[in-house]
């Protein structure tokens, strides 16, 4: 990643912004570690409430409302935020969202001294809100304060967030820590500390200078913001190209979702987002994360070991996101994207192999393990991050908010439902489990090659043009070959 333009409050305003998709992560895989103890919590509550033992039915039912209604909060959220991005600013609307972080929070880690379950699913569900607007609103806000050169590097620093904060949810989570009957409220009550730590950070960074120029028409403002993001006073290239952004799309209103949908002009840009995120959702990706131990189990592992092997997964996330950072903007969107979908295709196979291979040759084992690490490093290089920040780069000023809401919004509802699906396939298809995965990871790479334009070190208005043109094939192939040379 080129460093020019990367300044300290730069950086600090980055850091404030992405406490929020770390918010996301972390609740995203804190509730895993400490199933049993919390359905021994439900199965206490139910007693003390009803002087009677719960069935195994009823305790699996309210296990699965917790869990799953954290995804539909964000579904609610994530559609939320495009408008609370337009009404209130981005910096204001992540401020706005944090009371309901501090308000989840304080849900869940009050449920069990007030023995209440249903605390605990209300805290999911506010948290879950918070999480989606979060979706919606970061990625936005940074790729709007970001220089040009550095958009692509910077974007990536969402998904960083995101992994460090499941990470730290999987080690907190183990039993020896927070992960017992004791310390399992603080463990989700620990999600406090980044909403309280943005209302701290958050208000000394500016707004971002494209909404105030663009949505406000406070070219003052604007010009003021970037003096403090870029350290200087020569700022007025970014004013102009924000202004030539502007003429362009000068008669184009705010959009509503429905709005945007109807769009003739839009609707390939809009395809192209949608099918992005559902390239990071149905890769498989969510079956590793969520029952990664269970896999690992499944392919011959002792449990204690695939515990920590699964805490290895969350650790190669991080440091492959990291070293994906230098490369998007060198290498570029489209084509990381692609390596990422074919060495996911590609080892997902081998996956599905070791599997049915494994009852022969015990040796097996290890090619599972490590082709399940191997299928990560491919997803943290491309879809991992990519979807976020491409759904932000492919539309223009009017319509960016709407867009970003209806992106979140298939992100999570399929990431809830293969959540909510995947023990179903396992049981339906056992070895050839991540069969489909592979289908569906041929298909996405397929339309990459063909539909994706390379939006490398391009201006929103030259990435809107490429739809007005038309953009076909011939014309991304034109502009990739353009880029390379």
């Amino acid at each position: 990643m080129d460093a020019t333009g990367l300044t300290c409050f730069l950086c600090y305003a980055i850091f404030a912004a992405v406490l929020g998709m770390f918010q996301f992560g972390y609740n995203t895989g804190v509730i895993n570690a400490p199933q049993t103890v919390i359905e021994n919590f439900i199965g206490d509550c139910w007693k003390e409430r009803y002087n009677d033992n719960i069935t195994g039915d009823m305790q699996n039912l309210l296990w699965s409302i917790t869990v799953s209604i954290f995804a539909i909060g964000g579904m609610i959220g994530g559609i939320s935020g495009g408008y609370l991005g337009n009404r209130f600013g981005r910096k204001k609307g992540l401020l706005i969202n944090n009371l309901l972080g501090v308000g989840g929070a304080c849900l869940m880690g009050f449920s069990h001294v007030s023995l209440s379950f249903e605390m605990l699913i209300l805290g999911r569900l506010v948290i879950g809100l918070n999480c989606g607007k979060n979706t919606s609103l970061v990625p936005m806000y940074i790729s709007e304060i970001a220089p040009l050169n550095l958009r692509g590097g910077l974007g990536t620093v969402n998904q960083l967030a995101v992994t460090i904060g499941l990470l730290l949810s999987q080690i907190l989570g183990i039993e020896q820590l927070l992960g017992n009957k004791n310390a399992w409220p603080l463990l989700l009550g620990l999600a406090v500390v980044p909403a309280v730590m943005q209302l701290v950070l958050l208000p000394v960074c500016p707004e971002s200078p494209r909404y105030l120029l663009m949505s406000k028409q406070l070219e003052d403002d604007a010009r003021r913001a970037l003096r403090r993001l870029r350290a200087s006073t020569h700022v007025e290239e970014d004013i102009e190209e924000m202004k030539a952004e502007e003429s362009a799309t000068h008669s184009e209103p705010h959009l509503t979702m429905l709005q945007l949908i109807r769009s003739s002009s839009l609707r390939m840009p809009l395809t192209i987002g949608v099918i992005m995120q559902l390239s990071q959702q149905l890769s498989g990706i969510n079956a590793v994360l969520y029952y990664s131990t269970s896999l690992f189990t499944d392919a011959g592992l002792e449990e204690w070991k695939a515990k920590y092997a699964t805490m290895g997964v969350g650790a190669m996330m991080v440091i492959m996101t990291l070293a994906s950072i230098p490369l998007m903007d060198r290498a570029g969107r489209r084509t990381l994207h692609l390596y990422g979908l074919g060495g996911m295709f590609v080892f997902s196979i081998f996956i599905t192999i070791s599997f049915l291979i494994r009852p022969m040759m015990s040796w097996m084992t290890i090619i599972s393990v490590i082709s399940t690490f191997c299928f990560v490093i491919f997803f943290a290089i491309g879809p991992g991050s990519i979807p976020w920040m491409i759904t932000a780069e492919l539309f223009s000023q009017g319509p960016r908010p709407a867009a970003m809401s209806i992106a979140v919004l298939v992100n999570w509802l399929s990431n809830f439902l293969v959540g909510i699906g995947f023990p179903k396939m396992q049981e339906t298809f056992e070895n050839y489990t991540f069969l489909p995965f592979s289908i569906l990871l041929a298909c996405f790479w397929v339309f990459t090659y063909y539909k994706v334009p390379e939006t490398k070190n391009k201006t929103f208005e030259e990435i809107s043009a490429l739809f007005q043109r038309g953009g076909d094939r011939c014309v991304f192939n034109q502009l990739t070959w353009m880029d390379e040379n």
